[in-house]
């Protein structure tokens, strides 16, 4: 049974930073896709970053490039997220997911798995 688990979530003045971590089991993230997404109130579920086969790829949103990093522990089996910079708009519940079917990896129906997901709140 797939499990993810996200922490590190928390209140941030703007260009603050936070750093967010999600602990898998039941799958391996080192040979697999993992992605991060975000939520704001009234907004639909957006991914923002995506690592692929143990971090040989990474992939971002336009809207957190150069300020986001996604990163993998092989040997925790954890993916993380370090947000620096971060915006008010940055303001969202943020989910860890795994298992991409395929198609646009932003869009949030194309993965399988997730986590209950981490507050991040930005304050200007």
């Amino acid at each position: 049974q797939v499990k993810l688990v996200e922490s590190g979530g928390g209140s941030v003045q703007a260009g603050g930073s936070l750093r967010l971590s999600c602990a898998v089991s039941g799958y391996r993230a080192s040979s697999g896709d993992i992605a991060w997404f975000r939520q704001a109130p009234g907004k639909e579920r957006e991914g923002v970053a995506r690592i692929v086969n143990g971090g040989g790829n990474t992939y971002y949103a336009d809207s957190v490039k150069g300020r986001f990093t996604i990163s993998q522990d092989n040997a925790k089996n954890t993916v993380s997220l370090q947000m620096n910079s971060l915006k008010p708009e940055d303001t969202a519940m943020y989910y860890c997911a795994a298992y991409f079917f395929g198609g646009d990896w932003k869009r949030s129906g194309n993965f399988n798995y997730w986590g209950q997901g981490t507050q991040v709140t930005v304050s200007s």
